[in-house]
C-alpha cells in the first residue's frame, strides 16, 4: 500500500525530472537501450520513463515496480502494449525464477532500494550467464568536496521525502565489489538536475 507520500512523489516525479529528461537522461535512455533485446526486466520502472526506448528486438519486459502509486501511472502509459507486463516486486526479493533474464535495466533505482547489496545480489540471480545490466544511477560526489558535504548533510532529509532516494551511495563500486565487470562505464554530470543528484554513473556490466 502506497502512502500519502507515496502518492504525492509518484505525482510530482514526472515533473521535477523533465528538464533533465529533456537535456540529457532521454539521450542516455535511448542509447543504452537500443541494444537491448529479449526478455528483459525493467527494475523498478516507476512511471515508465523508458517505455518509449524499448528497441524491436525486446521479446517481453516486466516492469518490476513495488510502489503502488508508481505501478498505477506506469499501467496507464503502457496500456495496450502487450510486450510489457507489469509487476510488483521490490528489488531485494524478486519473484522470479534464476537465470530468467537476458537483459536487466536500471535506470534511476539503486538510489531508491533499502538494501543495496541484497538488490545487487538479486540482479545477478535473474540475469543469464550471458546477460547483461544495463544501467544509470546518481552517485555521490568525489570530484566536488562541498557538494560531497551537502549530499550527506541534506541525506536524512531528502531520503523521506524522495521515495526512499539515497545520496551517497557509490553503486558502480558496489557492482564491481559483486562481481559485476564494466562492458562500458561513463560517470557525467546529469544537467538539469539538482545538483545534490547531478553526478551520475551509466553503461553496461556482465557478470564475471
Amino acid at each position: 500500500m502506497s502512502t500519502p507520500m507515496g502518492w504525492w512523489f509518484a505525482g510530482f516525479y514526472d515533473g521535477f525530472m523533465e528538464r533533465a529528461e529533456r537535456e540529457v537522461l532521454g539521450g542516455w535512455r535511448k542509447a543504452l537501450l537500443a541494444d537491448v533485446e529479449g526478455e528483459v526486466l525493467d527494475l523498478g520502472a516507476g512511471t515508465g520513463a523508458n517505455v518509449p526506448f524499448w528497441s524491436p528486438k525486446v521479446d517481453h519486459v516486466v516492469a518490476a515496480e513495488p510502489d503502488p502509486a508508481m505501478a498505477r501511472r506506469l499501467r496507464d502509459r503502457v496500456r495496450g502494449d502487450a510486450r510489457i507486463e507489469v509487476v510488483p516486486a521490490a528489488a531485494e526479493a524478486l519473484p522470479f525464477a534464476d537465470a530468467a533474464f537476458d537483459v536487466v535495466v536500471s535506470t534511476l533505482v539503486l538510489c531508491t532500494v533499502r538494501d543495496l547489496e541484497r538488490s545487487i545480489a538479486e540482479i545477478r540471480r535473474v540475469l543469464r550467464p550471458e546477460g547483461k545490466l544495463v544501467f544509470v544511477e546518481h552517485v555521490a560526489s568525489e570530484q566536488r568536496p562541498l557538494r560531497r558535504f551537502a549530499q550527506r548533510a541534506l541525506e536524512p532529509l531528502w531520503t523521506p521525502i524522495a521515495g526512499g532516494c539515497h545520496l551517497t551511495r557509490r553503486t558502480h563500486v558496489a557492482l564491481e565489489r559483486a562481481g559485476f565487470r564494466f562492458e562500458s562505464l561513463t560517470r557525467e554530470s546529469m544537467r538539469g538536475a539538482l545538483p545534490i543528484v547531478r553526478e551520475t554513473v551509466r553503461g553496461v556490466a556482465r557478470l564475471r
